[in-house]
Order: structure tokens, then C-alpha cells, then sequence
């Protein structure tokens, strides 16, 4: 190959190489970019995020398992609400029955303090992470 060949091709390589990286940070710039029918974020200074259940849905002494949401709610006390990640500490399986006061993955029985999300129980170590809710009336939200 000719030394002019070799310059043509060398560039035409960068030609590509600067295309899809270009092209890659157009697709990560749109995909930030906000519209017109955005949920509130964490934090905005908004009511919060999404209604994910009615205060009445979460028994109290128990709670309720809010998979597309990766989150836990319960009831310890009649009227006080809590929330935790739904993945296990141990080897992240989803956590699957809340009763007795007692949030428990079935994959390996680690069980974890409904109240505090704290293990009690099983392989797990580590306490479940605390999510943020919020109370309106009736409406439980993620914060």
C-alpha cells in the first residue's frame, strides 16, 4: 500500500470512528433532554413522585412488595409507614412476603426488620436501604 493510500484510510477510519462517537452523545444528550410529560423527580420541591398505593393497601403489622418499583412498604404501627429497597442484601433476589413484622427473601430466608429493615435473619448482613416516601391523606408516594 501506498503511503497516500495508507493516509486515506487511516482517515477514513477516523471519519467513522468520529461519526458513532458522535452520534453516540446525540442519543445520551436526547435521552436527558426533558418534554412536556415528566414525572417529578426526587427533590423538585414537587409533591414527590408517584402514587404507588393507598394507605389502606399496606396491612399494618405487614406490607407490601412493589416490584416494578424495587420497593417495600410496611406498616409497623398502625399509621407509620416505611420503605425499603426491595432487593436482598445477600445476593439481590427480590424479597417476596412481609408479615409478623418481618420482611423475608425467599431465595436463601434472610429476613430483615420491618421497621428498621435491618436483618434478622438468614445469609444477609447488611439492612435493606431505606427508601423515601411521603404521606398525603390517603396516598402513599415515592419520594
Amino acid at each position: 500500500m501506498s503511503a497516500t493510500q495508507e493516509h486515506r484510510s487511516l482517515l477514513g477510519r477516523r471519519t467513522v470512528v468520529a461519526a458513532v462517537g458522535a452520534a453516540g452523545a446525540a442519543a445520551a444528550l436526547t435521552a436527558c433532554g426533558g418534554g412536556s410529560d415528566t414525572v417529578e423527580q426526587p427533590g423538585s420541591g414537587g409533591k414527590g413522585g408517584e402514587v404507588i398505593a393507598a394507605t389502606s393497601d399496606i396491612p399494618e403489622g405487614g406490607g407490601v412488595v412493589f416490584a416494578a418499583q424495587k420497593v417495600v412498604v410496611t406498616q409497623p404501627q398502625p399509621g407509620e409507614f416505611k420503605a425499603f429497597s426491595s432487593m436482598c442484601t445477600h445476593q439481590g433476589c427480590a424479597v417476596k412476603d412481609v408479615s409478623g413484622g418481618t420482611i423475608t427473601c425467599p431465595c436463601h430466608n434472610s429476613t430483615f426488620d420491618a421497621t428498621t429493615g435491618s436483618p434478622t435473619g438468614g445469609p444477609a448482613t447488611r439492612p435493606l436501604p431505606a427508601r423515601e416516601i411521603t404521606v398525603e391523606g390517603d396516598s402513599i408516594r415515592l419520594a
